[in-house]
């Protein structure tokens, strides 16, 4: 008998799951720039590329599943993809979780559906990073670019507090979290460096590379 595991795991690169995901995936993205859009407008235009941290990298991964669709690979959006996806996907479940235990009502009541709703996003993020790790293709190279922006936009974020906005309750902790996102950022990387540089027979080699 087939297992449930199995049965997903060889449903991955499957067209039918790869435009679902990508329909999925897209429209999470745009939604998240929306939820953005508050804090875009009250940060200085130049510094917008580093505000919305979860959108952009659902976006990566987006465009990662087309690319696959259509018999084709990047391996330098896979490794951007990877690690920020996880990363980000882990944050927001993180800091949502914390916010509501800091919170000065009972837990359950200092959680929102849109909460959940983030919560349950975000571990879909993480988790998917994670399944299609089996395919990617970066080397080492492309880790090491994207482990420079990576912490790059850490200090971006939290040097010159543009950070995403926290919970009321945890509002006065930024540097704590400042510390915990670098944290999960060198954890990230190298989670991705064992998870994507190690030889498996699922990577996508086969495809047409594009860019770098």
């Amino acid at each position: 008998m087939i297992s449930l595991r199995g049965l997903l795991m060889g449903n991955l690169d499957r067209p039918w799951m790869l435009w679902s995901l990508f329909a999925v995936n897209l429209l999470g993205s745009i939604y998240g720039f929306y939820w953005y859009k508050e804090q875009l407008a009250a940060t200085a235009s130049w510094l917008n590329l580093f505000v919305p941290d979860s959108p952009t990298a659902s976006s990566a991964f987006t465009l990662v599943l087309l690319l696959y669709a259509l018999r084709r690979r990047s391996p330098l959006i896979e490794a951007f993809a990877a690690v920020t996806l996880f990363k980000y996907g882990v944050w927001a479940v993180a800091v949502i979780l914390l916010g509501g235990m800091a919170a000065p009502v009972p837990f359950p009541d200092s959680l929102r559906w849109t909460d959940w709703m983030l919560m349950a996003s975000h571990t879909g993020m993480a988790v998917e990073a994670i399944l299609y790790s089996r395919f990617f293709t970066y080397q080492q190279r492309h880790l090491m670019l994207v482990g420079a922006w990576t912490l790059l936009n850490d200090g971006m974020d939290y040097l010159l507090d543009i950070h995403p906005w926290l919970p009321a309750s945890i509002s006065h902790l930024d540097g704590v979290i400042g510390l915990f996102t670098l944290g999960l950022s060198l954890v990230s990387l190298l989670l991705f460096a064992l998870l994507g540089l190690s030889p498996r027979k699922e990577r996508k080699w086969e495809y047409r590379p594009i860019g770098i």
